[in-house]
C-alpha cells in the first residue's frame, strides 16, 4: 500500500477516487487548477444516467455500483442526493437500453406524442451541495485539496490522474476531446420528476430550489461563453416537453465542457493510474471507477 498518493483533479471522479483511497489507508493529497465548485462537474444536472460513456460493459458495471452507493447516500440530506422517478421518451420504438441491468427495475411508458419511452428510479445530485459535501468527505478523512495550476503530472510515489480534459497535456492523449453542454436554471414550479428526450438532448431535472433545463452535445466545442439563441431553443424544447415549465422565471446560464474519449480510460501505467474520458456521464460511473481506482492502488 502507497503511503501517499497525489490525485489529479477535483471534479467528481477526482474527490470520490480521494475518498475511496483515503478509505482504504492512504494518505491523499487532491491537487487541481479549478477547485471542486469551478469544475465542469458542477454544471452537471445531475441525474444518474450513463451518457457519451463506453465501453458498455464496463459502463454498465460501473453504473450499477454508482447507483447502489448514491441510493445510499439519498439518506444523508446533506449529500444533495435524491432520488426521483423519471421518463425518458423516444421519436420511434426503441429495444431495451443497453444499460437497463444497472437499474433495478424500468417500466415502459410511452408519452404521446413519443412512440416510445420508460420510466425508473434515479438518483439526482444537486452539484454544488455533492461537491462540497465530498469535498468535507475528504478533508475529515485527513486528505488535502490544493489549487496547482500542473504542467505535467506530478512524480509519484503514486498518482492517479483524473484530470478530465485537462488529460490531453497532462497525459499527452488527444483522444479527449471536449463535448460542450449549456444549460439553463430555472426557477422550482413543483417539479417532482425528471424528463429526458432524444431531442437536442432536451433534459428536465427538478431539484430542491430551481430546475436544470438542457441541453446541447457540441462535440469538439471549446466555447464556454452562454449562447442567448441556444438559451432560448433549450427552453423551447424543454418547455415542449414539460408544459409546466411555461413561464418559469430564469435563474441563470451554465456551459461545460464534457470530457468524452472514445473509451474510459482505467488503467495503471507504472506509478500512475489514469482514470478519465467519462463523458456525460462522471457523476453516474463515478464511485464504480473509483473502486476499481482503489484496487489498482492497492
Amino acid at each position: 500500500m502507497a503511503d501517499r498518493v497525489v490525485v489529479v483533479g477535483a471534479g467528481v471522479i477526482g474527490l470520490s477516487c480521494a475518498l475511496r483511497l483515503l478509505e482504504a489507508g492512504h494518505r491523499v493529497d487532491v491537487l487541481a487548477r479549478d477547485l471542486p465548485l469551478e469544475t465542469t462537474s458542477s454544471v452537471a444536472a445531475a441525474v444518474w444516467y450513463p451518457y457519451l460513456a463506453l465501453p458498455h460493459d464496463k459502463v454498465t458495471a460501473w453504473g450499477a455500483t454508482t447507483y447502489d452507493v448514491l441510493s445510499h447516500l439519498a439518506a444523508d440530506q446533506a449529500s444533495g442526493v435524491v432520488m426521483r422517478e423519471g421518463t425518458e421518451v423516444m421519436r420511434a420504438p426503441t429495444p431495451d437500453p443497453w444499460w437497463m441491468d444497472a437499474v433495478p427495475s424500468l417500466t415502459r411508458r410511452p408519452v404521446a406524442p413519443y412512440a416510445d419511452g420508460w420510466s425508473f428510479v434515479a438518483p439526482v445530485v444537486e452539484m454544488p451541495r455533492y461537491l462540497a459535501w465530498l469535498r468535507g468527505r475528504v478533508e475529515e478523512a485527513g486528505g488535502t485539496v490544493t489549487r496547482v495550476a500542473l504542467a505535467h503530472l506530478p512524480e509519484g510515489p503514486l498518482v492517479v490522474n483524473c484530470s478530465g480534459l485537462g488529460s490531453r497535456a497532462l497525459a499527452g492523449d488527444t483522444s479527449v476531446t471536449p463535448v460542450r453542454g449549456q444549460v439553463v436554471v430555472v426557477e422550482q414550479v413543483g417539479l417532482e420528476e425528471w424528463w429526458l428526450a432524444e431531442d437536442g438532448p432536451t433534459y428536465v431535472i427538478p431539484r430542491s430550489r430551481d430546475i436544470v433545463v438542457g441541453g446541447t452535445e457540441d462535440a469538439g466545442e471549446w466555447d464556454r461563453t452562454r449562447d442567448p439563441d441556444t438559451a432560448a431553443d433549450i427552453l423551447r424544447r424543454a418547455t415542449a416537453l414539460v408544459p409546466e415549465l411555461a413561464g418559469a422565471r430564469v435563474l441563470r446560464h451554465k456551459v461545460g465542457l464534457r470530457p468524452a474519449r472514445p473509451e474510459i480510460r482505467l488503467e495503471r501505467v507504472g506509478e500512475v493510474i489514469h482514470c478519465y474520458g467519462h463523458g456525460g456521464a462522471g457523476v453516474t460511473l463515478s464511485w464504480g471507477c473509483a473502486d476499481d481506482v482503489a484496487a489498482l492502488a492497492g
